[in-house]
Formats: C-alpha cells, structure tokens, sequence
C-alpha cells in the first residue's frame, strides 16, 4: 500500500500522539493538529490524501471543513474546445513548433492542423 498523507485532528494530546505514532509505524506521514484552527491551516496550505479528526471538538464549524476539503467554488471540466486549444498548444510546444511533427503525433493532418491553429490562434508571433 502506497504511504498517506494524513492530517490528525484530535483534542486529546495523549490520544493524537498515539494515533501519529501508529501512523507513523505504518510508513504513513502524519501531520498532527492541535486545534479546528491549525487544521483549517494545514488544509488550506497541504494537500491530503486522508484526514482523522475527532467529531467532538468545541470549536469544530463542521461546513468551515467541509468547505476547506472541497470548496463550492472549484472550476467545473473545460469545454471541449479549450482542452482541445490547450492540447494543441501544449503539442506545438513540444514539438518548437514544427506543425507537420504535431500533426503526426496528434494522429490528424497538417492541414487539419493547421486550421485548428487559426481557430484557436495558436499562431506563432
């Protein structure tokens, strides 16, 4: 099993140390949090594949987590055209700009390319 990232949010100091220290032992990387405060921090600063918290704590804004694990504003999928424009780009990127070996790796002809180019404005300037 691949090693976590994993927050620990406990207000009981003995019991979180305990549960770092079993985390640890496992080859997982632990960040312990005293306080609701320092792991909204942490959240907000880290990325995490697993979060341990104790549902108990005072000072616990249950909507403030969740809005800091998955904030209601995240950007939804791009349109079809523009993960295609950033495609294209990226392609032309990696190939300096040589079209005819964009074209080849892209699966599609030079003048297809080439008009996509024009579409999107892609050209060089």
């Amino acid at each position: 099993m691949k090693p976590l990232h994993i927050l620990v949010l406990d207000r009981d100091a003995r019991r979180r140390d305990e549960l770092v220290a079993l985390l640890r032992g496992a080859s997982h990387t632990v960040m312990p949090a005293p306080t609701a405060g320092a792991a909204a921090d942490a959240l907000a600063t880290a990325g995490f594949d697993a979060l341990l918290l104790d549902l108990a704590l005072p000072d616990l804004d249950l909507a403030a987590l969740r809005q800091a694990i998955a904030p209601a504003d995240s950007v939804g999928p791009d349109s079809l055209e523009a993960a295609e424009r950033r495609h294209l780009a990226l392609m032309l990127r990696h190939t300096s700009g040589n079209k005819r070996k964009a074209a080849n790796l892209l699966g599609i002809s030079r003048s297809t390319l080439l008009n996509k180019v024009r579409k999107y404005g892609l050209e060089e300037r």
